[in-house]
Formats: structure tokens, C-alpha cells, sequence
């Protein structure tokens, strides 16, 4: 019996197939399946030469739906073309290669959009932002899909990106966003502050946050950055990252916080343990924080809802299954 051929799936694809709302449920149907024991996700591994160039790869298996797949990508002269690929997990076969720079900027919203969802106080509609970057919009649009927000505040080190800012945001999402000159005005008593900067020092202090809130800090995932303050942590309630193990290893903020204390470390849930719990926030939390780095799993589960659409729309370029060719042995005589 021959296999079906798998799908290439460009990223123009991926613009008309999902949005972030869909990317959120997607996420949080994958992180449930961990938590259920459905779903087994690798922790990333990289390589790093040059001094500042990287090949990275991380990956997942949902074994109750026959996939495994994996997120590759080289960071090199500012350059990067990231592709998922998935296969059969029964018999090995290709399934879909996926071009996947949208889909890793909806993962990375999704991320904060699915821990507020969690965990900001449900009746929260006053939002901060702290970084008017790439990524900003992303998460903007991942904290707008959860909540209904009657106001945004955008804070960046340069005021004028923090307005231009605020108008592409008025024209995406139709939301009304005041640029502001500091973090305090930025914070000062909104219950969901996301921050996500390219910083190597704290720019929000635990004493800028009023009781209640919920913070994604989202741009700090490499030792030399640090977006918030470590001491920050102690004030949480519940503080949540997607990989205990990478956060170990890449978050400066926690390293610094937590240091060697084992138990400490213990108290830090993830995605799948908070999804197990309920998914609430705890009644009468000071402050909650998550910290996602980035998982194969999350990675995998847009791919599986992408694939799955590409199929239904017929959408993706069709390609023939890799086949085995017999070795030459010989150097071929001229």
C-alpha cells in the first residue's frame, strides 16, 4: 500500500489557515494532553558557533494521534527560516514540512495568551505592555483574544516607537493603546502586564505592581537578559513556565532567584501541571507569573491543527514520500 504524500505548507499558508485565538487552543488542548499523559514533549537543544550563531531544535510526540514532530531552525547573521516537520509516529512516514516564522510568533503569543487566560483575574480588562518590539503585537493580540480590554498601556525606551506602536495596533486590532514614558505609569494598578524586551536589566520592579496582578514575562530566554526583577518571584502566588528544565538553564531571573534550593525549585508548575490542577488562579494571589521558553510540544500542536486544516482546504503543495536508494559502493569507473 502506498503512503500518501506529504504536505509543504508555506507560511502564507499558515496566514490563512489560523489566527491567535485558534494558535491559544491549540496550545491548550497540547498542554492538556501532557498533562493527561498523551503527549510527551523534548526539552531544546542547541549548538552555538561563531559566538552568537545557533542551530536549535526542539520537538514533541502525541502517540494518541500517530504524530511526532520537530521545531529546527539556525540563527545566523540576523537571519533565521525555522521549519516544523512531522511525521507518522506509527510507521515513520512524512507527513507535512511546515515553514514556520508565523507560526512560532502565534506559538509565542499564544503562550501569554493562554496563561492569562489562566491565571489574570477574570474580570481583568486593564492592560500593560512593556516593549513595543516585533513581538509586541503578538502579544498584545494574544492577551486581546482572552480578555475584553477597555484600556492598553505601551511603554518602550524610545517614546516614538511607543506611539508608532500604538497606532499599528489602533489599525490591526482596533484597540484604542496610550503610549506612556515610564514602566511605573505603564503598570500602575493594571491587573495583566506583559513584558517583552531585548533588556540585560531589570525594567519592572515587584513595587510597581499592584496586588492582583498577572505578569507573562516573555523576552528574557538567553543567561544574559533580564526583564524583571528576581525578587519579583516572591511575591507569586503561582509562577508557571512551559520547561522546568530550560528556564533551569536560560532564565537569569529565576537562576538568581532560586538559586540550588531544590525545594524552591519544586514550587515552580507547569503548563501541564496548572492544566491538571484546573487551571485557576489561586484565590487571594499577590501576584502570578509565567515564563514560557518555548516547546517542542507547543510548536507541534500548531502544527497538528494547521496540518489538519491545510488537508480540509486544500491548501499546501503536495511533494512524494522520500524513498531508499541502494548504496554506491563503488567509485563508478570513467
Amino acid at each position: 500500500m502506498s503512503l500518501p504524500e506529504p504536505l509543504w505548507i508555506t507560511e502564507a499558508d499558515v496566514a490563512c489557515l489560523v489566527d491567535m485565538a485558534d494558535a491559544i487552543a491549540a496550545l491548550e488542548h497540547g498542554f492538556r494532553e501532557l498533562a493527561a499523559g498523551r503527549a510527551e514533549t523534548m526539552t531544546k537543544t542547541h549548538l552555538l558557533w561563531d559566538g552568537s550563531s545557533t542551530l536549535n531544535a526542539l520537538g514533541a510526540v502525541f502517540p494518541s494521534l500517530g504524530v511526532a514532530g520537530t521545531k529546527t531552525w539556525t540563527n545566523a547573521a540576523a537571519k533565521s527560516a525555522p521549519l516544523v516537520t512531522m511525521w507518522d509516529s506509527r510507521d515513520g512516514s512524512l507527513l507535512a514540512i511546515i515553514e514556520a516564522s508565523l507560526l512560532g510568533q502565534l506559538r509565542t503569543g499564544a503562550s501569554a495568551g493562554l496563561a492569562t487566560r489562566w491565571l489574570a483575574d477574570r474580570r481583568a480588562d486593564d492592560f500593560a505592555l512593556i516593549g513595543a518590539g516585533k513581538q509586541a503585537l503578538m502579544q498584545l493580540a494574544a492577551v486581546a483574544a482572552v480578555r475584553d480590554l477597555r484600556r492598553v498601556r505601551v511603554w518602550s525606551r524610545d517614546f516614538a516607537r511607543a506611539s508608532a506602536f500604538a497606532v499599528e495596533a489602533g489599525r490591526e486590532l482596533g484597540l484604542r493603546v496610550e503610549p506612556v514614558a515610564s514602566v511605573e505609569a505603564a503598570v500602575k494598578d493594571a491587573p495583566i502586564v506583559t513584558v517583552v524586551t531585548r533588556a540585560t536589566r531589570p525594567v519592572l520592579f515587584g513595587a510597581m505592581l499592584a496586588r492582583g496582578a498577572h505578569v507573562n514575562a516573555m523576552g528574557a530566554v538567553s543567561p544574559e537578559r533580564q526583564e524583571f526583577e528576581p525578587a519579583l518571584l516572591a511575591r507569586c502566588a503561582t509562577v508557571m513556565t512551559d520547561s522546568v528544565p530550560q528556564v533551569r538553564q536560560l532564565s537569569s531571573e529565576f537562576i538568581e532567584h532560586f538559586g540550588d534550593n531544590q525545594a524552591a525549585w519544586r514550587k515552580v508548575l507547569t503548563y501541564a501541571e496548572v492544566a491538571k490542577a484546573g487551571a485557576v488562579r489561586p484565590a487571594g494571589a499577590d501576584l502570578t507569573l509565567a515564563k514560557p521558553m518555548g516547546v517542542g510540544l507547543a510548536d507541534l500542536s500548531m502544527g497538528i491543527e494547521i496540518r489538519r486544516r491545510a488537508q480540509e482546504q486544500g491548501l499546501g503543495r503536495r511533494f512524494p514520500q522520500p524513498t531508499k536508494a541502494k548504496p554506491r559502493l563503488l567509485r563508478a569507473k570513467v
